[in-house]
């Protein structure tokens, strides 16, 4: 699913600030960090702020050290606020370092305090701008201190809107059977506890989703709701846990092909009664990964979360000539890239980048069927 975009942007601007002794010019910028920016921008001058890479580096501004005239440590506020008055205001970096960060989940927090909103089915807009500014100070708060503000640097963001199909309510079938508790989805054999699959839109009989079954012979059949049994499908076979590929109503338990657990993609044509399983294990792999495109670095499952993960080092890349993807099976059968740079996942998608070399947790997140998502967040 997706492209990392290194965006330049740079705001000048220009006070007087009076010190003690003597007037210093205080000069505030906002300049692109060395490491790059997670995000995208959709016009010059503007963010556009992805949930999933909430925890990476949205910008870190950069101001020039003030001189009071004093022989006492100056102290910076980076301050972010949602209007101009400051009324509410979030100091979001402090010390005596000239240069601040603020990450994508800050920015879209200031964002949703001025009103902004990412749901295309309400009235709120999507766009706005929020506000930074950095106080200089000598002394203490609460006693004797003097301090001075930068003017006021605007920041427009966009919070995008979700796509039709994340929108959108996808038709779904459920798999039930003998796996669900031991897989950390609930009480074996109920409907409710049913793991969806789901098609691309209403008419489409083709479902698809990922279904983990942690047992060693497992049993399943397709449901049509995950409300009761009615019109369910199972193998055409004449013995339960067999897999022969073709459904029938109501039809015997239907099995894996080689009869043992595992982290499957589930296929089902409910029009031409045929369903089909693959096994995978996935990895990473790509020119920013230690083994770069020669093998994949393997990612660890998680029953609880529902997603896969992994801890590596990773080297500075731009998508979309390099970066690294996501593999299953150490093949290039099953693979998943982010085209759109909005961190959600199709088959065989576009590289994903890496904005500086460091160490990072990726995680694959399959649990909602045709509506893949990662998240990749420095340590």
């Amino acid at each position: 699913m997706r492209k990392l975009t290194k965006i330049a942007i740079a705001f000048i601007a220009i006070v007087s600030l009076n010190a003690c002794t003597e007037d210093d010019e205080f000069t505030f910028t906002a300049k692109e960090d060395p490491t790059g920016l997670m995000f995208t921008s959709s016009a010059e001058g503007s963010y556009t702020l992805s949930p999933a890479n909430g925890d990476n580096l949205a910008e870190r501004f950069v101001w020039n050290a003030v001189d009071f005239g004093v022989q006492t440590p100056v102290n910076y506020e980076l301050q972010g606020a949602a209007s101009e008055s400051f009324e509410a205001m979030t100091v979001v970096a402090q010390g005596t370092e000239t240069n601040g960060a603020v990450t994508v989940t800050e920015m879209m927090e200031f964002a949703e305090e001025a009103g902004l909103d990412n749901d295309p089915t309400t009235a709120e807009p999507n766009t706005g701008t929020i506000y930074f500014r950095v106080r200089a100070y000598v002394g203490s708060d609460g006693g004797n201190v003097v301090d001075q503000y930068s003017n006021v640097i605007s920041v427009n963001v966009n919070l995008p809107e979700q796509s039709e199909e994340e929108d959108e309510d996808l038709p779904k079938i459920y798999v039930t059977g003998n796996f669900l508790a031991a897989s950390g989805y609930g009480t074996d054999w109920t409907a409710t506890d049913g793991v969806p699959i789901a098609a691309e839109a209403e008419g489409n009989t083709v479902y698809e989703g990922f279904v983990y079954m942690n047992v060693d012979a497992p049993q399943f059949k397709i449901l049509q709701t995950n409300e009761n049994f009615d019109g369910n499908l199972g193998d055409a076979g004449d013995a339960d846990g067999v897999y022969t590929g073709v459904l029938e109503t109501p039809g015997v338990n239907a099995g894996t092909p080689d009869g043992t657990g595992g982290y499957y993609l589930v296929n089902v044509d409910t029009g031409a009664l045929t369903y089909e399983l693959t096994e995978t294990t996935w990895g990473v792999i790509g020119n920013a990964t230690p083994s770069g495109w020669d093998s994949d670095t393997d990612m660890t499952y998680d029953p609880d979360t529902q997603t896969w993960s992994v801890t590596l080092e990773l080297t500075e890349q731009e998508a979309t000539d390099n970066g690294f993807k996501f593999r299953a099976n150490d093949a290039w059968d099953l693979n998943l890239g982010d085209t759109d740079a909005d961190g959600s996942l199709e088959f065989a998608g576009d590289n994903i980048g890496v904005p500086e070399d460091g160490n990072y947790t990726i995680t694959l997140d399959l649990s909602n069927p045709r509506q893949y998502r990662y998240s990749i967040s420095r340590n």
